[in-house]
């Protein structure tokens, strides 16, 4: 994630140690004892690698815990993200005096069926696909780069959106994508300005999809 971030941004990535690393009190609350080991190991990682980025911006260690929407908690003054995904897991964090939010999410390279894709492409996306070059699951890195989107607007906004809520167009050559949000949820957020444009970067090997983006302050 640290080639598609700018500097001003702390990233880590999940080594092997930290699936089954230490929690803090406070983020050990937000885990039900009904927990599936998965559920288990992704939150343990994310809160893990949440802690060394605060490090990285040369803050001291505090807890990361989640919303009841399962959202992280930021220390004050910091905003961030967290992805994990089947193997992979990482955060990002960056002082809010900085950056007004930061989007990352990571996704399995695979394609996607027909249904799934109606789900989350709108028709025009799915059109502008089609010219794309071959050999990639162009529909698995739209779905990235939204939930990123979904990620940044979170905080900032405080609703959630719907996958057909931005449109999303690929720019494969300089491995950047742009999001458009529907104005008819840019009138309807409770906040005077909303994010009506998101620029970030993807990229894409035979396993994983990656994307990011930040929101600057001005």
């Amino acid at each position: 994630m640290r080639d598609l971030l700018p500097p001003a941004v702390a990233v880590a990535v999940a080594g092997p140690d930290d699936w089954a690393g230490d929690l803090l009190p406070a983020e050990l609350t937000c885990l039900s004892d009904r927990a599936v080991p998965s559920r288990r190991r992704d939150f343990t990682a994310g809160r893990v690698c949440a802690r060394r980025a605060l490090a990285a911006l040369g803050l001291p260690a505090a807890p990361v815990p989640a919303a009841p929407d399962r959202s992280p908690v930021w220390p004050a003054g910091v905003v961030g993200a967290i992805t994990h995904t089947h193997g992979y897991c990482a955060a990002a964090a960056a002082r809010s005096g900085e950056i007004r939010s930061v989007g990352l999410d990571a996704e399995r390279h695979r394609e996607l069926n027909a249904g799934v894709r109606r789900m989350i492409c709108l028709p025009e996306e799915e059109a502008g696909l089609a010219g794309l070059p071959t050999g990639v699951s162009w529909p698995a890195v739209v779905f990235s780069a939204k939930e990123t989107v979904y990620k940044l607007w979170h905080p900032v906004v405080g609703t959630w959106l719907d996958f057909h809520d931005a449109r999303v167009t690929l720019d494969p050559d300089a491995g950047t994508f742009t999001a458009r949000i529907a104005p008819a949820r840019l009138h309807a957020a409770p906040v005077a300005d909303p994010p009506a444009l998101v620029t970030g970067r993807f990229s894409v090997d035979a396993d994983l999809v990656r994307t990011a983006a930040v929101l600057p302050l001005s």
